[in-house]
């Protein structure tokens, strides 16, 4: 596989009821962050978010909202969405379906007992979703998808490569997924700002998801 990857479109309608991008008729772009909370990655993300006045959606790990909570909530306080990934990010190919649902419902019980925060987002660790599973949590969540993965988890890929595909794969409505993870720390540094300092260049804001995700 090609990183970074533009969902193709076929997949998007082939894998329907999943929201996968945006229709808006302004240039904004839809930025999302997974894995977090966790201190030596989340700050960064929130203090660049707020030099560029700008707004994203986090899809997070509920045991690290358990461990961070001053963080989650810092998160919540400065105005950003919040989805659920899972309490411990759990691939749902892999996992028995009683099993999975337990345990997005265990990310919601921590969101909200440590936010106050219900959400209705929900994006699937690595994407990996049963039909099944998604059967039973369609109806009463938004599953996020997204349009553009930087891949900025991959070691292999370097910074250059991550920023230069990811700009070009970009348009207005994109959902983007990046990474307040460790794992993602070596390109997310590099990458991020410069990325968003491109787009703002060509008079694009940043918005979370909007309230009828919510």
């Amino acid at each position: 596989m090609i990183f970074p990857l533009k969902t193709p479109e076929f997949l998007k309608k082939c894998v329907s009821g999943c929201v996968w991008d945006i229709v808006t008729d302004k240039k904004e772009i839809f930025l999302t962050f997974d894995d977090g909370p966790i201190p030596e990655m989340t700050p960064f993300v929130l203090d660049l978010l707020d030099r560029h006045s700008a707004k994203a959606t986090f899809f997070w790990v509920g045991e690290n909202v358990r461990r961070y909570p001053h963080i989650a909530r810092e998160v919540v306080a400065r105005g950003h969405s919040i989805g659920n990934h899972t309490y411990n990010h759990l691939k749902g190919w892999e996992t028995a379906n009683d099993r999975y649902l337990e345990n997005i419902d265990l990310c919601d019980k921590a969101i909200e007992e440590v936010t106050g925060v219900r959400t209705k987002l929900f994006r699937p660790p690595h994407g990996r979703i049963k039909p099944s599973q998604l059967k039973a949590v369609l109806p009463d969540r938004r599953v996020v998808m997204w349009d553009v993965l930087t891949a900025d988890y991959d070691a292999s890929l370097s910074s250059a490569k991550c920023l230069k595909k990811s700009c070009r794969i970009t348009d207005a409505g994109s959902l983007v997924v990046f990474h307040d993870s460790l794992k993602a720390r070596k390109n997310l540094l590099k990458v991020l700002p410069a990325y968003m300092k491109f787009f703002k260049n060509k008079g694009f804001c940043f918005s979370a998801l909007p309230c009828w995700c919510n």
